[in-house]
């Protein structure tokens, strides 16, 4: 504050100056000797009204550029705001994956630029089992032990969402069916490996089931949707705890 007071007395003063040394050139050029009241005349004059309307100015020209700044940082903060918001509507809310649409419309951007990947579908086993025995909120936890071991499993170019109660999808962007495998059982073993205690002392083995299809170009989303769920039901009636890969370019029956 008080240096925006001294720069706005420079300023002010400096303005002041240069009308004093016009009214002094005026009066000279005019031939009018510079003495007595001709002196003091052009000097009063700049002082009494150059100087406190220059002041006055540049103050009020400070003034609306601290408003300024504050409209930009108010603009910049909402901005921020609501980029928040609009990324929080699009994450699930106890895993942090995208919600189910969010996911979709994420998978739906990166096929624009390539075909190529492998969706995988990811269910918990016998969930319904934890919740009953446990309690939701237990269930909550070991879907948040799920989701944990899934982001550890998975890349930073993958896409992961919760589309179910405890069910995910991962989207692998430009994989191939070696590749796509080998990542599905990452998160399978990823799983297997956790060590989740429901109760004291007590330790409860989870595990998951995935399907998984391949992309091809012409596919829409729907169509790998059911080719990965008809595989992910096959690792389901297999004994669960497994991954299963649909490869043939066709649609689930």
């Amino acid at each position: 504050m008080e240096r925006s007071v001294v720069s706005i007395f420079i300023k002010a003063g400096l303005a002041t100056a240069l009308s004093i040394i016009a009214s002094l050139a005026v009066v000279a050029g005019m031939g009018i000797g510079i003495s007595g009241a001709s002196l003091w005349l052009p000097i009063l004059c700049p002082l009494v009204i150059a100087f406190p309307a220059s002041a006055f100015t540049y103050w009020q020209q400070q003034r609306l550029q601290v408003l300024n700044d504050q409209l930009r940082a108010a603009h910049a903060a909402l901005e921020q705001a609501n980029a928040m918001l609009a990324e929080k509507a699009r994450r699930d809310a106890m895993t942090g994956f995208l919600n189910r649409e969010a996911f979709f419309a994420a998978v739906e951007a990166t096929r624009r630029r390539t075909n190529r990947g492998a969706l995988l579908l990811v269910d918990a086993d016998h969930f319904k089992r934890i919740n009953d025995n446990y309690g939701h909120l237990v269930g909550d936890d070991a879907l948040i032990e799920i989701a944990a071991a899934i982001s550890r499993a998975t890349g930073e170019t993958s896409i992961v969402g919760r589309i179910g109660g405890e069910e995910f999808a991962v989207f692998l962007s430009g994989t191939d069916l070696g590749e796509a495998e080998r990542a599905a059982e990452r998160i399978r073993a990823e799983v297997e490996a956790i060590g989740f205690m429901p109760s004291q002392g007590r330790t409860l083995r989870l595990t998951v089931s995935i399907g998984g299809t391949m992309c091809w170009p012409d596919a829409r989303i729907s169509e790998l949707m059911r080719q990965a769920d008809r595989q992910l039901y096959r690792a389901k009636n297999a004994g669960r705890n497994r991954v299963m890969f649909e490869t043939e370019r066709r649609l689930a029956a």
